[in-house]
């Protein structure tokens, strides 16, 4: 009886592990995906993102005669960004913890913000012969968005 007992709890401490560093690997992408945002946003505000985002813009608004994409002051749009990059991180407990909602949040997330925005940034540079506001930055946003978008799809 205490042999059987011992590989019970065995077992038991096995799989509480496995799913205790599932949550941390999570959180870490998580936080580091959090933290790529963050260096992409600097990169983007050094390097005058917006003095090529705003005039596309409009010039999307005025062909398509749609009221979006939106155009931003700096303030604002820095302002939104660190706000958002807070948010990711004032959300990383419930990353560590596994919460099944932030895993789905962070599939749009991950795929948008981190992999489509950061091949957005290296394409178009290619593209235009030309570095674009972000590329520095873009490679590491890449990869935390692929570290965190492998890291919800695990089961």
């Amino acid at each position: 009886m205490l042999h059987g007992s011992f590989h019970g709890s065995l077992y038991a401490s096995l799989y509480a592990s496995f799913h205790a560093q599932f949550y941390w690997n999570f959180g870490l992408a998580w936080i580091a995906f959090a933290v790529a945002v963050a260096l992409h946003v600097a990169d983007e505000a050094r390097h005058d993102f917006l003095a090529t985002y705003n005039p596309n813009a409009q010039a999307i608004r005025r062909r398509l005669h749609i009221p979006f994409p939106p155009v931003f002051t700096f303030r604002a749009w820095l302002g939104g960004l660190i706000a958002g990059v807070c948010l990711l991180l004032l959300l990383s407990p419930f990353a560590f913890h596994g919460a099944h909602w932030i895993r789905i949040a962070a599939l749009p997330l991950a795929v948008l913000i981190g992999i489509a925005n950061g091949v957005g940034h290296i394409g178009g540079s290619l593209y235009y012969h030309r570095w674009m506001a972000g590329i520095l930055s873009s490679p590491v946003l890449l990869i935390a968005g692929a570290w965190l978008l492998w890291s919800c799809l695990q089961t």
